[in-house]
């Protein structure tokens, strides 16, 4: 069984571009998001995938993928995923032996940017980049399934 630890987080600033990488886009969509899973396409610069992941709040989740040829991902995108798709460009910044992964959201989502980092365990303990905001790991408003039926550009922004 895959499994994925992942915490989430809003950022203070945009100093964590500095030590970023140069980014990939990627395009994806929900085929299905039920009480318990969401099944999603995923196209990852030249690589696609289908994802299945259980929709379970908080940071611990059933995860899997198997890659799927391209033209066909982009079939189900356009054919059979619900709409608006999602689309972001990931970036990659290194800090303190942690791999973070910033999404930078486009389209129906512009102005949304999280954070996001993988760990072994529910317990690992890691450092805080200073360009680190609140965390919203719990907050389902800001998992991508969500953001097709409820895009970051109809919140009330304060």
């Amino acid at each position: 069984m895959a499994i994925e630890i992942e915490r989430k987080f809003l950022l203070k600033n945009d100093q964590w571009k500095q030590s970023a990488d140069q980014g990939c886009f990627y395009k994806q969509g929900y085929l299905v998001g039920s009480k318990q899973a969401s099944v999603r396409v995923r196209i990852e610069g030249d690589e696609a995938f289908l994802n299945i992941k259980s929709a379970t709040l908080g940071i611990y989740r059933k995860e899997y993928e198997y890659p799927v040829p391209l033209d066909d991902a982009n079939e189900l995108l356009t054919d059979l995923c619900e709409q608006p798709l999602i689309e972001k460009t990931r970036y990659h910044v290194q800090h303190q032996g942690h791999d973070w992964e910033i999404d930078v959201f486009t389209g129906d989502n512009q102005g949304l940017v999280v954070a996001e980092i993988e760990l072994e365990t529910e317990e690992s303990v890691f450092e805080k980049p200073d360009w680190l905001g609140e965390e919203v790991s719990e907050d389902p408003k800001y998992y991508n399934v969500s953001l097709v039926s409820h895009p970051y550009k109809d919140w009330k922004h304060d």
